[in-house]
């Protein structure tokens, strides 16, 4: 891999080509990191089990690895537009690792607490600078390029439940130390990468030095306003999204009696439904307008949400297959509008809205657990139903004079 990122980087007149071969790399160490990830939500039933925990301390694992992941991700974002760092990325995977070999033989909650937020610093340390990457490489694409990332890590989240299913769940918790094979993997193509990455920092050094940040060409107080409601629909996609991430298992379970490895399933038509909807947002935005497609991922998922909590088990499977299509699309829009609100800032913008959506994931996990401990977990799903409502707030978003 070291040679062909290295030669295609040099290679004139084959820009777009090289672009598609980085981007593969960059989403499969996604897909990788992405599912080690996943694990953690995936063995919660384990996990509670194991450790008699309640829904709340179910949630704040998920705080644990969220706020670790959020509250990092803008300051390396704007450390490595500063200081870019190629080899940063290898160092994330490190942190994932450690948190994962943790995780495999924590003894008691508060460990198990440590391994997430090790997992967590690996994903802050990882999102910012394999967004720029993945900017870097795109030839002018950027939403095709986000997407094809973005799908990669969904991809990883997708498979992360179908692996804990069948390798976890029958062999107990000791059992997640094999997926530091996985991890072991990521670090070496991470590597690689960065070697590609080093190579075109020496190619822009080369042909003059750093390009200066541009200006928006909106007036500040729109771009604040702008930046304010993207990150409000960023609330709302992921405040929902977390509670079938980090309780639909629970919910099947408990409303449908369905068995741990048959809820797994479910889950993984959901995340499936993720990944594929995550490759469509980007490129539909390069050609229609990303302020289009943020509307209607948002906003357009409103029917089907508010319709899951009356369903049976054959339509709950239908409908949040449905919900996690459309609202898959809007993050790689949202992103690159951002991006191209505030120029020159792509580390600063990717880390302030990866951290903030892994955030609103976590803190949605630890609102949502103490909901579900006192009011039910039925009832979590029948609120949160209405949070896509809020998509109608899209028609704030300044409109382009061509599509963004």
């Amino acid at each position: 891999m070291e040679n062909t990122l290295a030669t295609t980087a040099t290679a004139a007149g084959d820009a777009q080509r090289t672009g598609f071969r980085v981007l593969g790399a960059i989403s499969f160490a996604h897909f990788l990191n992405d599912m080690i990830q996943s694990l953690i939500l995936a063995i919660y039933p384990l996990l509670k089990g194991n450790f008699g925990l309640s829904f709340a301390q179910i949630g704040l694992i998920t705080l644990a690895y969220q706020l670790s992941a959020s509250l990092l991700q803008p300051l390396v974002g704007l450390y490595t537009d500063r200081h870019p760092k190629p080899h940063s990325l290898s160092v994330g995977m490190g942190c994932t690792l450690a948190g994962l070999l943790l995780l495999a033989v924590a003894p008691d909650f508060i460990t198990v607490l440590g391994a997430a937020m090790l997992v967590g610093t690996g994903s802050s340390i990882f999102h910012p600078e394999s967004s720029r990457v993945a900017r870097m490489a795109s030839g002018g694409r950027h939403g095709l390029a986000q997407s094809i990332f973005q799908v990669g890590g969904n991809g990883g989240s997708a498979v992360g439940p179908l692996l804990a299913a069948w390798i976890i769940i029958p062999n107990g918790q000791a059992s997640v130390a094999w997926f530091a094979l996985a991890a072991l993997l990521a670090i070496a193509v991470l590597w690689q990468i960065g070697r590609w990455y080093r190579v075109q920092q020496a190619l822009q050094r080369a042909r003059g030095g750093h390009a200066k940040a541009q200006a928006s060409p909106l007036p500040r107080r729109t771009v604040a306003l702008a930046m304010g409601v993207l990150l409000l629909l960023i609330f709302s996609k992921y405040f929902y999204l977390t509670s079938l991430q980090s309780y639909y298992t629970f919910y099947l379970i408990s409303r449908f009696g369905l068995s741990i490895q048959s809820a797994q399933v479910h889950l993984f038509l959901f995340l499936f439904a993720v990944a594929a909807g995550t490759i469509l947002g980007g490129p539909i935005g390069d050609r229609i307008g990303r302020k289009r497609v943020i509307w209607a991922s948002i906003l357009g998922a409103a029917p089907f949400t508010l319709a899951l909590p009356y369903a049976n088990l054959f339509w709950t499977g239908v409908l949040t297959v449905i919900i996690g299509f459309i609202m898959a699309s809007a993050f790689s829009a949202i992103l690159v509008f951002a991006q191209e609100l505030i120029p020159g800032k792509v580390g600063t913008v990717s880390g302030l809205f990866f951290g903030f959506a892994f955030g609103m994931g976590g803190i949605g996990a630890a609102v949502l657990g103490r909901l579900a401990d006192a009011w039910g977990i039925e009832y979590v799903y029948w609120l949160c139903s209405f949070l896509p409502l809020l998509g109608i707030c899209a028609a704030l978003l300044p409109n382009p004079a061509r599509p963004r």
